[in-house]
């Protein structure tokens, strides 16, 4: 097949359409700079939010402040975070949320007009037209949608970036994108392990299926520096559905318990990974199933959780309607997830200032792809997005585009290819299964050790050798060996950042067999880029509180 070419020029690229895309899109309405957003799907509902949400779960409720945020955060991922990432970031929650109620989403509130509090940190919404409240906001007059495009690498000229390339998913079309200022706002990497649910039901996960890494592989394939992908993210979720638990929790004060009714809240701790790894070690143990605690809740309750579904996770409203038990009937059964690597909720990504440039010049990065700060949610997102775009905005203002040199991404090889013994599903299949087994999945229980490790390498590499032979019969075929490969990229980079962590800081997130304590020598960041072909792992010191950390290009 050959494809057509087409450039396109702007100001500023932004590639990704989610929560922080398109804010930061809406940031730069009055700049005066051309804008260009790249979206792999269609704006309106692509990313994390497509099915909306029912809570804004980062927010400065009265009597709170945006350092109570940091330290909460700080706490809750053991040290291993940026404070002040967090703390520009936290600034900036209650902005965004405000702004969301202007763009005419609904908010729940107490008879004084004040946000109704689900929790410390959250306010409860009414959230399922949520992204296509944030797309009508990102279409300014100057701001060009290119929407089924997906972007593959950023155009490097000199150690800068002057944009990225890509195709079309539906036409025969590759993209040339150059822009003065590049933001990357894609999601994070889901995909990468077994799914807890199989065949047809794989999709049945916590994150998007469709958030690939494609970002951080375009980073790491760029030499850009990236940080704590070892912090893998499992998320705790009701069973089958795969449907959050804080809904539950926070709602209506659920405990978590086995078997046999006992609250193990209190063995094991309270922080995200606790909880987890609790879950975990009770089932393990031989007491579970376990539970969070909803029997004989009120039935105005009980109504409430129904209706909070229906706005985020339709398929746990319909499995209590279909089972003919609500959870004032029955507890709801909870289980870990499969990691993912996602700089919203852990401290993946790109390593960042707090400008959010990162360390290739002309290179931006919010929301899930920016490392160092976790607990974003929503509104943390928009605010690193908007941080971004007003960083990106004075990048251009005192930097012009140079002339670039001509290149075309060789996409046409893979029509090319003979059509090997395998596919791009049976590759991801097997990538899936070696992961699982031996760096530290579901099946393991989370634990992986170096001699794992090792045959994980190395069967990621020989799968990565393997997808540079699948053939592409159309577009939708080029697209999945690209996902294909990008989450084998970021397979590499999480095995090499796990081996690389000699100690267990999260153990509901991973527990290293050959170093299963905490060491106080290992609170650093495992930092890592690409030199000559091979990953390098650096080790950073920690950003202490009230210290700030930027770049010096």
């Amino acid at each position: 097949m050959n494809l057509q070419h087409k450039t396109l020029r702007a100001d500023v690229l932004i590639i990704g359409g989610g929560t922080a895309g398109c804010y930061a899109a809406y940031t730069l309405r009055s700049s005066g700079l051309s804008v260009l957003i790249a979206e792999k799907a269609g704006l309106a509902r692509s990313g994390c939010l497509a099915a909306g949400v029912n809570a804004i779960n980062a927010y400065i409720n009265p009597g709170y402040t945006p350092q109570d945020y940091v330290d909460y955060a700080r706490k809750d991922a053991e040290g291993i975070v940026r404070g002040d990432l967090l703390l520009t970031m936290a600034e900036g929650l209650n902005e965004a949320t405000e702004t969301l109620e202007q763009f005419g989403l609904v908010f729940l509130k107490n008879p004084d007009g004040s946000y109704a509090a689900r929790g410390a940190r959250n306010v409860k919404i009414n959230g399922e037209n949520i992204k296509p409240l944030l797309a009508k906001a990102a279409r300014q007059p100057n701001v060009t949608v290119l929407e089924h495009v997906n972007i593959t690498d950023y155009i490097v000229q000199n150690g800068r970036v002057c944009g990225a390339q890509g195709f079309s998913v539906r036409e025969p079309v590759a993209y040339t994108l150059e822009a003065n200022a590049v933001l990357c706002t894609t999601g994070g990497a889901a995909g990468l392990y077994r799914p807890n649910n199989p065949g047809f039901s794989r999709h049945k996960m916590w994150y998007p299926p469709f958030n690939t890494g494609a970002g951080y592989a375009m980073g790491l394939r760029a030499g850009a520096e990236m940080t704590t992908f070892e912090m893998r993210f499992v998320a705790l979720r009701c069973k089958d559905t795969i449907a959050p638990t804080g809904t539950i929790a926070q709602g209506v004060g659920a405990k978590q318990i086995n078997a046999n009714g006992e609250n193990y809240e209190r063995t094991y701790g309270l922080t995200t990974n606790q909880r987890v790894y609790g879950t975990t070690a009770e089932n393990r143990a031989g007491r579970g199933p376990c539970t969070l605690h909803t029997k004989g809740i009120p039935p105005e309750q009980e109504q409430s959780l129904y209706k909070a579904y229906l706005n985020m996770a339709p398929a746990q409203t319909l499995k209590w309607l279909e089972s003919g038990k609500g959870p004032a009937e029955q507890d709801v059964e909870i289980e870990g997830t499969e990691p993912y690597i996602v700089g919203g909720h852990t401290a993946s990504g790109y390593w960042v200032d707090t400008h959010r440039a990162a360390t290739l010049p002309g290179l931006f990065a919010a929301g899930d792809v920016a490392g160092g700060a976790p607990q974003k949610y929503v509104s943390g997102a928009m605010a690193e997005g908007k941080i971004a775009a007003e960083s990106a905005a004075d990048f251009c203002r005192s930097h012009t585009l140079p002339e670039l040199a001509e290149t075309k991404p060789d996409y046409e090889c893979f029509f090319a290819n003979p059509k090997p013994l395998f596919t791009a599903d049976a590759l991801e299949e097997a990538m899936q299964k070696f992961m699982d087994e031996y760096a530290g999945g579901r099946g393991t229980s989370y634990e992986y050790s170096a001699v794992r490790l090792d045959i994980a390498r190395q069967h990621i590499e020989q799968l990565a050798e393997l997808a540079q032979q699948l053939h592409a019969d159309d577009m939708d075929d080029l697209l999945r060996i690209y996902e294909l490969t990008d989450r084998l990229e970021v397979c590499k980079a999480v095995i090499a950042h796990l081996a690389a962590r000699h100690e267990t800081r999260w153990p509901g997130f991973g527990i290293d067999q050959d170093h299963p304590n905490t060491d106080p020598a290992e609170e650093s960041y495992v930092n890592s880029r690409l030199v000559n072909g091979k990953l390098e792992i650096l080790r950073r010191p920690l950003v202490r509180e009230g210290d700030v950390y930027e770049h010096s290009h």
